[in-house]
């Protein structure tokens, strides 16, 4: 079932916020995860995206530039993706 606000939703039996990505544990497989709801079945979905223990230094111009074309990052568009968050994070 929907919750009054389009921020937050039911995942799993647990209010969980949309669209705001968090760190996974330590013992998880990624590095972050963030809640997404498919807009064509309405249901929420855990993304996970990101690879533990590597640094990412986001700071360094190049790094960052070669990343994004790398990934294709102008290109992603689908939320529901690991993808599109993980660009977004860079």
């Amino acid at each position: 079932f929907w919750i009054s606000s389009l921020s937050e939703a039911v995942y799993q039996g647990r209010k969980v916020e949309l669209g705001k990505p968090k760190r996974g544990k330590l013992s998880g497989k990624k590095k972050f995860y963030v809640f997404v709801r498919n807009p064509k079945t309405g249901k929420v979905k855990k993304v996970t995206f990101g690879q533990k223990g590597v640094k990412i230094k986001k700071n360094n111009p190049e790094r960052r530039r070669s990343f994004r074309a790398r990934h294709k990052c102008s290109q992603q568009k689908d939320k529901l993706s690991s993808a599109y968050w993980s660009c977004r994070a860079w």
